[in-house]
């Protein structure tokens, strides 16, 4: 069994395997363009994270009724496990389904009827986090808080995502505020298209408790020393970042020299059936071709859960199963 995990950045959107594609499409009567799954496999190939989106939104078509969207959480969940995790705090897109005429609660109660069981079932505990989709209108994300607000014993906070250059985080400080009152905690992707600007205006404007990607953090060395300072998390995606073009290779990427730097850095998956792996498969990746230890994983895997919304007793809980953990 892979060390214990927490994985914190996670579009459960992006778990849609082809196969699964496929499936929901027949069962909701959708035409893909593709004519098979290895078709579609081969379409995984991006240049840059809009290349990406087209892919991935024309794709989330096939998400129509709630048993759709619960099949689409409890196979995340059985990949999840099976890689380690033990917990994941869950994103999802409520815009992207709406605005094709999904209701938000059949997009809400599908994915909870998977979830409300997933710690016994699967021994993953989880928490929903809705992103608001960065490149619609402001008044759409208060619009879609709205429509959260009865539901909120569901959802434990808020994110930014979606296309990042020409989008800053500053946009949103309004909702964000609003998610605040609300008693919703705050995260948001900046630092991986975008420059290092909006990292720090995500944290000033927004006051993201998390940040999503922030490896553009670099270019900017005051940054820096106030991430190593305060320690606010940067949930990491190696695999993503070279499949969008963010980073050449993996061999490239800076993930080293931010754990270096002493930052609170984890490893994640992002849209793990896009990007070729799931988040122990990432961590293998990084190891490999950074040369990182099996302490330096160990390492990751305690920010993993320092860096999540659990209780601070069932945080400890997990990071002495980390420190206990032996590997093969």
């Amino acid at each position: 069994m892979p060390i214990p995990k927490a994985e914190l950045h996670v579009h459960i959107e992006g778990t849609l395997e082809p196969e699964l594609a496929f499936e929901l499409a027949r069962r909701n009567g959708i035409t893909l363009k593709h004519p098979g799954v290895a078709e579609l496999r081969e379409a995984y190939s991006f240049d840059d994270l809009q290349s990406f989106l087209h892919l991935y939104y024309e794709l989330m078509d096939v998400l129509r009724t709630e048993a759709d969207f619960r099949d689409l959480a409890a196979a995340y969940l059985e990949r999840a496990a099976a890689q380690g995790v033990r917990h994941a705090e869950i994103f999802f897109d409520p815009q992207a389904h709406t605005t094709r005429g999904v209701p938000f609660e059949t997009v809400l109660n599908g994915l909870n009827s998977a979830l409300e069981d997933s710690e016994d079932r699967y021994g993953v505990s989880t928490a929903l986090i809705l992103c608001f989709l960065r490149d619609h209108p402001v008044d759409d994300a208060l619009a879609t808080l709205e429509a959260a607000r009865p539901h909120l014993e569901h959802i434990s906070g808020v994110g930014l995502d979606s296309a990042e250059v020409g989008h800053p985080p500053g946009k949103f400080a309004e909702v964000f505020e609003a998610a605040g009152r609300l008693g919703l905690r705050r995260v948001a992707h900046a630092g991986e298209e975008g420059p290092a600007a909006y990292v720090r205006e995500a944290l000033e404007v927004l006051g993201a408790e998390r940040i999503d990607h922030g490896i553009r953090s670099l270019d900017d060395p005051d940054l820096v020393e106030h991430l190593a300072r305060t320690q606010v998390p940067l949930t990491v995606c190696p695999f993503s970042n070279v499949r969008l073009r963010a980073v050449d290779t993996l061999a490239d990427h800076p993930l080293r020299r931010l754990m270096d730097a002493g930052l609170l850095v984890t490893v994640n998956s992002d849209d793990p059936s896009y990007f070729g792996g799931h988040v122990h498969d990432n961590y293998l990746g990084v190891q490999e071709h950074l040369g990182l230890s099996d302490e330096d994983l160990r390492t990751l895997a305690r920010n993993s859960f320092t860096a999540s919304f659990l209780s601070p007793e069932r945080r400890a809980e997990l990071i002495a199963e980390v420190d206990a953990y032996r590997f093969g």
